[in-house]
């Protein structure tokens, strides 16, 4: 039982050392441009109604 979860322990710990790590990184100052323009949606008078997709959720992607 010792070795086998000694060699799933390793399996794991080599696949975590050669993951690749991630790439993205969020630029505060687009994701804060794209949350302005998304409040100033919100309170638009002209298109009132429910908005398509939940606000602020599309500047979270990189």
């Amino acid at each position: 039982m010792r070795r086998t979860a000694a060699v799933v322990l390793g399996a794991v710990a080599l696949l975590g050392v050669l993951a690749v790590p991630a790439g993205a990184v969020p630029d505060p100052v687009a994701t804060v441009d794209c949350a302005v323009q998304d409040v100033t949606a919100l309170v638009d008078p002209a298109s009132l109604g429910v908005p398509t997709e939940i606000p602020l959720t599309g500047c979270l992607a990189p």
